[in-house]
């Protein structure tokens, strides 16, 4: 069911304004991601006239933006993804971890987004590698898909990632698939303690290399001993890392992953309304508890932008990652290894051959579900631009 009311509206309407406002202050990936929500299915990107096959009913399709951050076009998108993670699933039981950074951090990483993102992958991943290996926990070679996520409920920039990790490992020897203990993976407090030393270790190496930026507020941070000065409580508190209980099977990790993998900083399903107030939406307080957790809130609109726009991502960055037994490189054979040591074999090919089923409609009826016919493509119109300046000798 589409949803009453989409960030594309929002931005159509309020967009223009608050980007002359600002202009100067959004980057260009901000300014790109704007424009291709708001160009999202409209007759902006071109699209298809269609007639319905059976009942004759006339049709008009827009194209997709397909832009990441689009909260239209992610669906399809995550679809697509889990039928190619389908074959990776392996008859254990799978498990949700989740790395946090502390709030002062993840106000330096608002500017130094590629280098900050990047370092929180790598120190979950070798968090969870070096625990999994040590023979006083599991012993084992493990495997993780980690999926960057950006934002809290509120819209609020709370960088993190969510790991989703098979029960086990492979041996140091590969000669066995090391279980996990009934209903535990990892000790916690092990590992919030490893990847709060770890990435504070690369935190320090990228400032002492000078690949750290500062602006503002926080722009004293580039004097070194300042910088070490700021570092110091960061290394008494507690790093949020949890571990949730085992998923029921196979097919709750693909719904859960179906929910994660490709999710964008809000959804037009939460959106209730876009008035002379503002915007106001429904988020969840996790420090309340039980039904007390769901609250709404309303932003003018160009707050809600503005928070909208703390999440786009640096051009290039991947937010789905695999490590280990899952990393692209090797993955093949690790998960055909790992099922011969759980005596669980990938299901043979069919011998007798079938033909291959007939794909379903790209577009289908609103009014009978019979497929629509394509009559007309509609191209995306030519925007007319000026010759480049030619350079002054």
């Amino acid at each position: 069911m589409r949803p009453a009311l989409e960030v594309a509206q929002i931005l159509r309407t309020a967009g223009p304004a608050w980007r002359s406002e600002h202009r100067g202050h959004l980057s260009l990936g901000q300014l790109r991601v704007m424009s291709a929500i708001e160009q999202c299915r409209s007759s902006a990107l071109g699209g298809h006239v269609l007639q319905c096959s059976s009942c004759g009913e006339p049709q008009i399709s827009y194209n997709s933006c397909r832009n990441r951050h689009c909260p239209k076009c992610q669906g399809s998108a995550a679809l697509r993804w889990l039928e190619n993670r389908q074959a990776d699933l392996l008859p254990v039981p799978y498990y949700h971890v989740v790395f946090t950074l502390p709030a002062p951090i993840a106000a330096i990483a608002y500017t130094n987004k590629a280098l900050l993102y990047g370092m929180l992958f790598d120190a979950t991943a070798e968090t969870l590698r070096r625990i999994a290996l040590d023979p006083r926990h599991l012993g084992a070679r493990i495997g993780a898909t980690l999926v960057l996520h950006t934002w809290g409920s509120a819209l609020t920039h709370h960088p993190h990632v969510h790991g989703i990790v098979p029960g086990g490992g492979l041996a140091p020897e590969a000669d066995r698939w090391v279980r996990c203990k009934p209903g535990f993976f990892l000790p916690v407090r092990v590992l919030s303690r490893l990847f709060r030393r770890l990435f504070l270790e690369a935190l320090l190496a990228a400032h002492d290399q000078g690949l750290l930026h500062f602006f503002g507020q926080d722009a004293e941070l580039a004097d070194p001993a300042l910088f070490r000065q700021w570092l110091v409580p960061l290394r008494s508190i507690e790093w949020v890392v949890y571990a949730k209980r085992p998923f029921a099977g196979p097919k709750q990790v693909l719904e859960y992953l179906s929910r994660y993998t490709h999710r964008v900083a809000i959804s037009n399903h939460r959106l209730l309304a876009y008035d002379e107030h503002g915007v106001t939406f429904r988020w969840k307080d996790y420090r309340a508890k039980g039904a007390t957790r769901h609250k709404t809130m309303t932003l003018a609109a160009g707050e809600f932008i503005r928070r909208f726009l703390l999440h786009v991502l640096p051009t290039g960055l991947h937010r789905i990652r695999h490590y280990g037994l899952l990393a692209n490189i090797g993955r093949k054979a690790n998960l055909a290894l790992a099922r011969e040591l759980l005596n669980a074999p990938a299901p043979a090919p069919d011998p007798v051959a079938k033909e291959p089923a007939a794909a379903p409609p790209v577009f289908v009826c609103r009014h009978c579900g019979a497929p629509m016919l394509i009559i007309e493509v509609m191209p995306r119109p030519l925007h007319i631009r000026a010759p480049p300046l030619r350079a002054s000798s």
